[in-house]
């Protein structure tokens, strides 16, 4: 099966959203064995719809189609479905009901335009939307398929999950091939590194497809295989990864859409350990990511912002003299506010950082970017020395994610120095 994307909206077309839908989509369809030949976007005018529809049908068995489903003037997608497939709008009683009650359950009044929701094409499978008010459509004509659904990510991955992926994978089944891929996620090394420490990627794949993709946090390493059954998939798949954890597993924390915070806040809660962070450069981002998981308070005690010298010295006791002898951005102070915040919350774990995250900043041999990293708990008190770039937001980025690769490498016996 060969697909299409196609993303209608004028504030994807000049830059001012981001397209996530259409990545999101297109892992997706990866997934069902689909072959994607394009994704396109169009702003919100009708002849570029409809000859986007028109090449995307002639060229493919499968269109999805995201954005425009709105109650405005400029949400045009539905009534180009319409003209396209000559066909005509009815009322779905059941799709007005879900209106309704989605401005019942947030006792808002409802806008009269908004029962237009509930007007769908003759010709189409509706799609009902549970977090939203417009609702997709499903339409097969000559062996052809067209999904629309609305640009609200939140609400198009609802409808891709619960009846999208699953109609597909229906009429995907049949095919005598069988893709399947799994991304391991690793942090803490650049991706040349990386590639030399795989060794002779020809020999590890055989045959199988092994990418590379590189960001900010870390790079993910996308492993796909092609086999003529599941078992056969699956068990190729699981050989070529345990092959590339016995060579790089100490950077891997953990695979396909996991968080390092979730992976972290697994193993504390698995071993019963707690935790408190004392943050200085960071400014609260590392407690942030821990307590967006659930049940974070199972072993997250407390996090404090010691920004200024004298929070450093009354709230972590961390010693005056100290960093006045070597600078609160020092090994020495990462280490005493990952001590002090342990004293003082009574947990396990002490994490801490401090850092310059410039632009300004840079003192002596004390470059914008440096950071430290201090861990203690009741066996050893340390920290670790990093070094990022001169973009104040991405270092704070980067800073909290070390931290965590930092507190992940301590509980599971990793040295923290690699």
């Amino acid at each position: 099966m060969k697909a299409q994307i196609l993303t209608i909206g004028d504030e994807i077309l000049i830059g001012q959203t981001i397209n996530t839908n259409a990545a999101f989509i297109g892992e997706a369809l990866i997934n069902l064995s689909v072959a994607i030949t394009k994704s396109v976007t169009v702003g919100d005018e009708e002849s570029a719809i409809l000859d986007q529809f028109d090449s995307a049908l002639k060229e493919n068995d499968l269109v999805i189609v995201t954005g425009g489903l709105g109650p405005t003037h400029d949400d045009i997608t539905k009534a180009c479905v319409v003209k396209y497939f000559n066909t005509e709008l009815v009322l779905d009683e059941e799709v007005m009901e879900d209106v309704k009650a989605y401005f019942k359950r947030r006792n808002m009044e409802m806008a009269k335009v908004n029962e237009g929701q509930a007007l769908v094409p003759k010709s189409a499978k509706t799609i009902r939307n549970g977090n939203g008010t417009a609702p997709g459509i499903w339409i097969e004509q000559n062996e052809k398929i067209m999904v629309v659904m609305p640009g609200v990510p939140f609400e198009m991955k609802e409808m891709m999950r619960t009846y999208i992926i699953p109609k597909i994978a229906e009429k995907t089944s049949a095919g005598n091939i069988v893709i399947k891929r799994t991304t391991l996620l690793t942090t803490g090394i650049g991706e040349s590194l990386l590639f030399e420490k795989v060794g002779d990627i020809n020999e590890l794949l055989q045959g199988a497809k092994l990418a590379f993709l590189p960001s900010q946090f870390g790079v993910k390493m996308r492993i796909t295989v092609t086999e003529k059954t599941d078992k056969e998939a699956k068990n190729k798949l699981d050989e070529i990864e345990q092959k590339l954890r016995s060579k790089i597993g100490r950077y891997i924390f953990g695979r396909d859409e996991e968080t390092l915070e979730e992976v972290v806040a697994r193993l504390l809660e698995e071993r019963g350990y707690t935790l408190a962070v004392a943050e200085s450069c960071t400014g609260g981002m590392i407690s942030n990511m821990l307590t967006n998981v659930n049940g974070s308070s199972k072993f997250f005690e407390r996090g404090v912002i010691s920004y200024s010298n004298g929070s450093k010295v009354e709230l972590l006791k961390v010693d005056e003299e100290m960093i006045t002898k070597n600078g609160a951005v020092s090994f020495q102070v990462a280490r005493q506010m990952a001590e002090g915040i342990k004293a003082v919350s009574g947990t396990d774990i002490g994490l801490s950082v401090t850092g310059i995250m410039g632009p300004t900043g840079a003192v002596g041999d004390k470059p914008v970017g440096l950071a430290f990293i201090g861990i203690c708990d009741d066996k050893v008190c340390t920290a670790k020395k990093v070094i990022f770039g001169s973009n104040r937001l991405i270092n704070k980025e980067r800073t909290a994610q070390a931290a965590l690769d930092v507190l992940r490498k301590h509980i599971l016996g990793i040295s923290i120095d690699d």
